[in-house]
């Protein structure tokens, strides 16, 4: 019995040891923490009077947006109305002497007087002549530089720029069934028999295709089918053949068609 209460004597002690022990550390952590603090406060540099040295402001611009040029030919400028005659011969106003507008504070006059000039003032583009005149108006609903018009009649623009010439469209060729081909035809010969054919016995039909021109002459002409030995002649036969023009809308034109030779041993 006296052995365990020595035993917990013991251990009490060595628990207060401990708590007295782990209560010192943490007692010294935090004061090493709150010098750690103040130390770090004190030796921080904000560096304010650089800060107020660059301060910049900005200023926020919005874009300028570009103005927009109407594409397209502008509308001539006018002179505004003046008392000058109308010369339906000019495109331009023709002057003696270039005065301004009254209202142009970017022409000042040479000699300002009390008295206006007797020559009509224009605006833009002029021309120096021995008379005072203005051209016609751009149109019915452009009056003006054009007192003395009433609005219905308008400016005709010639260019010496002759019209294109029309290309006249080539008819395509016409084909024709082979009896009316045969009616058209002015001179049909026959083939002669070639001897070769004769000694083989070659006979039969023999179908060419053939091309007319605007004169009714061939131009061309091919065996379809038929006897290998008698085909050569009847080509030729066919180049040999002249036919009626043929029209179309009063214009003659190229025909094609076929013409059938038989060829028959007697």
């Amino acid at each position: 019995m006296f052995t365990n209460l020595i035993e917990s004597d013991s251990h009490r002690k060595e628990l207060k040891r401990r708590s007295s022990f782990f209560l010192a550390t943490v007692g010294a952590y935090a004061l090493i923490l709150f010098a750690a603090g103040i130390a770090s406060i004190y030796a921080y540099d904000a560096r304010l009077e650089a800060q107020s040295n660059g301060l910049i402001i900005d200023y926020w611009i919005p874009p300028v947006k570009p103005a927009v040029t109407p594409e397209g030919p502008q509308p001539a400028r006018r002179s505004t109305a003046t008392n000058a005659p109308v010369n339906r011969n000019i495109r331009i106003p023709v002057r003696t002497e270039g005065i301004a507008q009254t209202n142009d504070p970017t022409k000042v006059p040479d000699h300002p007087g009390t008295q206006a000039s007797p020559v009509p003032p224009v605006i833009g583009e002029f021309r120096r002549g021995s008379t005072n005149a203005d051209p016609p108006p751009l149109g019915p609903t452009d009056l003006r530089g054009c007192p003395t018009c009433n609005g219905r009649e308008t400016v005709k623009v010639e260019s010496d720029t002759p019209p294109p010439v029309p290309v006249p469209v080539k008819p395509q060729t016409q084909r024709l069934a082979t009896q009316i081909l045969v009616s058209k035809a002015i001179s049909l010969p026959e083939p002669p028999y070639p001897p070769l054919a004769k000694q083989i016995r070659a006979q039969g039909l023999v179908p060419v295709q053939i091309l007319v021109d605007e004169n009714g002459r061939v131009i061309s002409a091919h065996a379809v089918s038929g006897n290998a030995f008698l085909t050569r002649a009847a080509e030729e036969a066919a180049m040999r053949a002249r036919f009626t023009p043929t029209t179309l809308n009063g214009q003659p034109v190229k025909v094609q068609g076929v013409i059938t030779y038989n060829f028959v041993l007697h």
